[in-house]
């Protein structure tokens, strides 16, 4: 772990943190970290993960400093991809569902990390940027963790003409849930998490399940799964 990392248990929710000055920009051992962070809330009784960072922006990007010297092909996507990829993984397959709050800039791994998140709600002063292909690198990890969420044609104008967009429009695009002034970011958040965990656990985690699992499959089976999953929260419910 790291300093700059920090889980909270408060009640039903598991509240991660990050806080790290000059834009909450993640080193490689905080992007470990923060897969621990996350991996550990999804093994606990929590209902709700929460996901916020400190100070005006939410997260500037990923720290390029730290990784090996001259790496090779392997190396590089072990060392350095591989934590960047184990961030989605978590925030997707974690039952949980994981709840975000953005303020000021959200770039590059901050925009497709807020992105992943189950619900996001976006202060109306938070700001969206995939801005790798200034460099020349493709931004494929990124693109991974939006390609679920937002339309292709949307991904394709922010990773080719790197615009940095508004918070209304990363609404309209599916980047985020909800847009609030930024002044009522936090009541909002709250009164988001005070709905959902007034919900039983079994049906938080089944929604998060068929949302994740639904899209992928045919209509019949979709509609199968549909059915299955209410019938075990049912199920569950009668039995308390």
């Amino acid at each position: 772990m790291t300093e700059h990392i920090r889980t909270i248990r408060n009640d039903a929710i598991a509240a991660i943190s990050i806080d790290r000055p000059d834009g909450n920009i993640l080193t490689l051992d905080m992007l470990r970290a923060l897969t621990a962070s996350i991996r550990s809330a999804g093994q606990s009784d929590a209902k709700v993960i929460t996901l916020r960072t400190t100070g005006p922006d939410f997260c500037r990007g990923r720290d390029p400093k730290g990784g090996p010297a001259n790496p090779s092909a392997l190396v590089l996507r072990d060392q350095v991809l591989q934590p960047i990829l184990d961030i989605y993984d978590a925030i997707n397959n974690v039952p949980q569902p994981i709840v975000c709050a953005v303020q000021g800039a959200a770039l590059g791994f901050g925009c497709a990390m807020a992105t992943a998140c189950d619900v996001t709600i976006a202060a109306d002063n938070a700001r969206f940027k995939l801005p790798e292909m200034q460099h020349d690198l493709p931004p494929t990890l990124a693109i991974s963790a939006l390609m679920t969420k937002v339309p292709r044609k949307a991904i394709a104008y922010m990773v080719y003409a790197m615009p940095e967009i508004d918070a209304a429009t990363a609404l309209a695009n599916g980047l985020v849930s909800a847009v609030v002034p930024r002044d009522g970011l936090d009541a909002a958040f709250d009164a988001t998490l005070a709905t959902m965990t007034a919900r039983s656990t079994a049906a938080l985690i089944a929604v998060k399940d068929y949302l994740r699992t639904a899209p992928m499959m045919e209509p019949r089976g979709a509609a199968a799964y549909a059915a299955a999953l209410l019938s075990g929260v049912l199920t569950s419910a009668g039995q308390k």
